[in-house]
């Protein structure tokens, strides 16, 4: 009786640990608590929606599908949330913000991919300390070669499609823009995009608006993938190019 109690902790402990190690971003691992202090949670009604980086104490970047057909009624509760680790605990570090305004890309057109990236202005201010910083962003016209290795993190869904309690993080190379025009054909613009692939890892739903960070600089913003295969080989993951769009950032946030 008690060998067969102690194989049923021991398969109890053992599921546990794998659905700890399984979640967070497909391929990914837990990411170091606050080790990407410009990371944002930005969530409708305490829920969490997509990802988002901190560029001023009051602007957030993120993608402008993923709010941008929210109503603004007393039923939708547009926030921030910095310094955030595990999302689904009140951590001392985090800093829970309202949204006073919503500044889409002008030429973004609902539910199309080209231009996808919105500016979240703040409320308040965020309180910077260790746990919360804000992230430079790159230089204008700035090119990533192929092969490039960068990283993404996220609290988006896994291969079991369960949201991540904690950050998770996973790296990812760099593909020819060349390569993801002929998989992408008319849904990919050389200029304002560019794209990743892996195979064993990727961002998947509620990822989007995470920076895809490149030699410790914001290099992209996860916009879109593949809708039912997040690993999808003959469809590179998509980012907005954080270089291409800095006139239009730097314009509203100076």
């Amino acid at each position: 009786m008690v060998l067969w109690l102690c194989i049923f902790l021991l398969l109890l402990i053992t599921n546990a640990l794998m659905r700890t190690m399984e979640s967070g971003i497909i391929g990914g691992m837990e990411a170091k608590a606050h080790s990407r202090p410009y990371m944002v949670s930005v969530q409708i009604n305490k829920k969490h929606m997509c990802g988002g980086m901190l560029i001023k104490t009051n602007y957030v970047l993120t993608t402008a599908h993923c709010v941008d057909n929210l109503v603004y009624s007393g039923n939708h509760k547009l926030e921030v949330v910095l310094g955030a680790h595990n999302i689904t605990q009140e951590e001392p570090q985090q800093q829970r913000i309202t949204v006073e305004e919503r500044i889409k890309h002008p030429c973004y057109k609902s539910n199309e991919r080209p231009n996808d990236i919105m500016l979240l202005k703040l409320k308040n201010e965020a309180n910077l300390k260790d746990s919360v910083q804000v992230i430079d962003l790159p230089e204008e016209n700035e090119n990533l070669p192929a092969n490039m290795i960068c990283s993404i993190a996220g609290w988006g869904r896994t291969k079991q499609n369960r949201p991540s309690e904690v950050l998770r993080e996973v790296n990812l190379t760099i593909r020819d823009n060349t390569e993801c025009k002929k998989n992408w054909k008319d849904d990919f613009d050389r200029n304002s995009m560019i794209c990743t692939t892996d195979g064993r890892g990727a961002f998947c739903k509620g990822d989007s608006g995470s920076p895809l960070i490149c030699e410790k600089k914001p290099q992209g913003l996860a916009a879109y993938t593949n809708r039912d295969h997040c690993l999808h080989l003959k469809h590179p993951e998509v980012y907005m190019k954080l270089s291409y769009f800095l006139p239009w950032i730097k314009k509203i946030i100076d």
